[in-house]
C-alpha cells in the first residue's frame, strides 16, 4: 500500500480518494537452496514467493445520464396474440 500511495503521488493523483479496485496474488517461481543436515546429508530449503497485483482507482462522483427518447416497443403478431390471450383470460371455455 505504501508503494501504491507513492506511485499515486508521482502521477499527481489524490491519494485520499483512492480505493482498491482489484487485487490478486499469484505464485512466483519457487526459490530453492540447500540446508546441511547431520551425517553429511543435504535437505531442501525452499521459499514460496508471490506476486501481488493491486489496482487502485480514484473515487469519482456519479454523473446522471441524460434522458433518452424512449422508442415504442414493437411486437410480432405472435406476441400480440399471446398478450390478447393473457388479457382476455381463458378463451378456450375449458372451465368447470
Amino acid at each position: 500500500l505504501k508503494n501504491a500511495e507513492s506511485n499515486a503521488e508521482f502521477k499527481n493523483l489524490d491519494t485520499e480518494s483512492l480505493k482498491i479496485w482489484h487485487i490478486a496474488v499469484h505464485e512466483a517461481q519457487q526459490g530453492r537452496r540447500r540446508t546441511y543436515r547431520a551425517h553429511g546429508r543435504i535437505g531442501p530449503y525452499c521459499s514460496c514467493p508471490c506476486h501481488v497485483e493491486m489496482i487502485l482507482q480514484e473515487d469519482v462522483e456519479p454523473v446522471e445520464a441524460a434522458k433518452e427518447d424512449v422508442k415504442p416497443r414493437r411486437f410480432t403478431k405472435k406476441q400480440l396474440a399471446m398478450r390478447r390471450l393473457k388479457v382476455g383470460g381463458d378463451q378456450c371455455g375449458g372451465g368447470v
